[in-house]
């Protein structure tokens, strides 16, 4: 057994093909924070965090290649507190949104896509 532990998530990565775009749709459309964007050639670009304000998990928005393509369901679960206000008003800003699921027992939620077709959900 380990003498160290796992005790965390700080940050799940994100395949985007414009770097600029990605930043514009994850803080201005979807309204997370900017937490870091540093120059890092390595990746042919910069490492860029956006994270809800308050949350200690952040998102990097990591340049695609093509053993990391953009356009992936990412598995990534977003929460909010009012899940069907938010579908509707990513809707109305055109964001492609899928159905908002209301089942009995469960919380609301919704699958979206970003600039470059990666998926998420939204669960209330």
């Amino acid at each position: 057994m380990a003498t160290t532990r796992i005790t965390g998530v700080h940050t799940v990565g994100v395949p985007v093909a414009d770097q600029d775009k990605a930043l514009a749709f994850y803080v201005g459309t979807l309204g997370l924070e900017k937490r870091m964007d540093a120059p890092l050639d390595q990746l042919g670009g910069r490492w860029i965090e956006v994270a809800p304000p308050g949350a200690a998990t952040t998102l990097a928005l990591l340049p695609a290649s093509e053993s990391v393509p953009a356009g992936v369901e990412t598995g990534i679960r977003l929460t909010a507190e009012d899940v069907p206000a938010l579908h509707a008003a990513l809707r109305e800003q055109g964001v492609e949104v899928g159905e908002l699921l209301l089942w009995e027992g469960v919380p609301p939620m919704f699958a979206l896509r970003d600039q470059d077709g990666n998926g998420l959900e939204v669960v209330g």
